[in-house]
């Protein structure tokens, strides 16, 4: 029955999503598309909630991804200092000023990609040098890699202009602020994507988690398919952060909840970790959009609200 709770909860709000916000709005305005109302819903209020939606299952696959390739429950692109790489890629890209490049790619979207995929491989040849790579070591380079690209994105502050500054500030904290439906499309496609792959190596992914030495002994190609697995991830992740800037404790917060309603294999949890995730990130929007507040409270601050108590107590736990 609690299950069912949670999931009517989440779908609920998925639903009502759309008419929260600083404009009220009516299903009788919505309806007549002659209306500013109808204007709202279907080039603001609907692409956003769906943004949300993908950016969510993007977040919450590639957290159960990280976690069961690492074995480790703190691992996420967000701690391992992946979103921190694209962060500072696409953050290069504004204070260089460019704009679109080569097939109509946007530097923004291409930096924070290379950046992000940067920080993967520089992750995997770091931690051949480290006795307990795939713990808490590990865990320790990821975040002193983000506190390198925080100081260089500091620098990257300090020598820009006001407008330049105005845009790295709303980036780093992070905003699902969408105007039209090219970037949920671009969302979506990627969603799809990152699940496809994920679902591909489910049987893969579940020999992973238990142990290399496993994996080896069934025939699997453990490089291989950890490093096709680690790209897709770092490409979804870097493409996300580079258009919504960073939106941490999601890929943490999900697989574990998901984990707790659903004991079972990953196999099993893979589609119920990315509807919950996007469902997940759906809510927390529609609180950054329900606050009567000047203006609209980053998204990424609402998160770390909710992921950073979360992420204490999974310290806490693992140590006892």
């Amino acid at each position: 029955m609690s299950k069912f709770l949670v999931w009517f909860f989440l779908i609920a709000i998925f639903v009502i999503s759309p008419f929260i916000g600083a404009v009220p709005l009516e299903i009788n305005e919505v309806l007549d598309f002659s209306t500013l109302s109808s204007k709202i819903f279907f080039e603001l209020r609907v692409p956003r909630v769906l943004f949300a939606f993908f950016a969510g299952i993007i977040l919450a696959l590639s957290g159960l991804l990280f976690q069961t390739l690492f074995r480790n429950a703190l691992m996420t692109p967000y701690t391992l200092g992946v979103s921190s790489g694209a962060v500072l890629g696409a953050g290069i890209a504004i204070k260089l000023g460019l704009g679109t490049l080569l097939f109509g790619i946007s530097a923004v979207h291409l930096f924070g990609f290379l950046g992000a995929i940067l920080t993967v491989f520089l992750l995997l040849y770091l931690a051949k040098f480290l006795k307990n790579a795939q713990h808490e070591s590990l865990l320790l380079l990821g975040i002193a890699l983000s506190l390198f690209y925080t100081s260089a994105l500091m620098i990257i502050f300090y020598l820009g202009d006001a407008m330049q500054n105005d845009m790295l500030i709303r980036f780093t904290m992070g905003s699902l602020s969408i105007i039209g439906w090219q970037n949920p499309l671009i969302a979506g496609f990627i969603a799809s994507l990152l699940t496809t792959v994920i679902y591909a190596y489910r049987f893969e992914l579940q020999l992973l988690g238990i142990s290399d030495e496993s994996a080896k002994l069934k025939g699997l190609d453990t490089k291989k398919a950890t490093r096709v697995l680690l790209l897709i991830s770092s490409f979804a992740v870097g493409t996300l952060v580079s258009i919504s800037g960073p939106i941490g404790f999601v890929g943490l917060i999900t697989p574990h909840i998901v984990l707790k309603i659903y004991p079972s294999t990953i196999n099993a949890r893979i589609f119920k970790t990315a509807l919950f995730g996007g469902f997940f990130l759906v809510f927390c929007d529609t609180i950054t959009r329900s606050l009567q507040t000047q203006s609209e409270v980053p998204i990424g601050i609402v998160t770390a609200l909710i992921g950073g108590p979360f992420f204490i107590y999974l310290i806490i736990r693992k140590k006892q």
